[in-house]
């Protein structure tokens, strides 16, 4: 019966620091993504698909994205050199300036 209890218990503490691990691993995931990568995946859309806008709704900007996608139908995808640039922009800036220009001052365009 004891070793039961004592299998119990130790199923138990490998169950909460299963949970506890899970829970870093999360918090960590999203610093992670929310600084660094989010340089390296809305530069790569910019230059890629910039004409739907959606780098700028992975950097927060709403607006700006649905801006970005009415000019680039009003224009017939010519306006898409303004996301190309965007994207090489971002790409060049150091992981620090891209977080203080694009998501701490909140910069929509270039």
């Amino acid at each position: 019966m004891s070793d039961e209890k004592n299998l119990k218990d130790d199923i138990n503490e490998m169950v909460n620091d299963a949970k506890e691990s899970a829970k870093e691993f999360v918090h960590e995931a999203d610093r992670v993504v929310s600084a660094e990568n989010k340089k390296l995946v809305a530069g790569i859309l910019a230059i890629l698909i910039g004409s739907l806008g959606i780098h700028k709704f992975i950097l927060g900007y709403t607006k700006e994205g649905i801006i970005q996608i009415i000019i680039s139908i009003v224009t017939c995808g010519i306006a898409g050199i303004i996301p190309f640039i965007e994207g090489i922009i971002y790409l060049t800036k150091s992981d620090e300036e891209f977080y203080r220009t694009y998501q701490v001052g909140r910069k929509p365009w270039f």
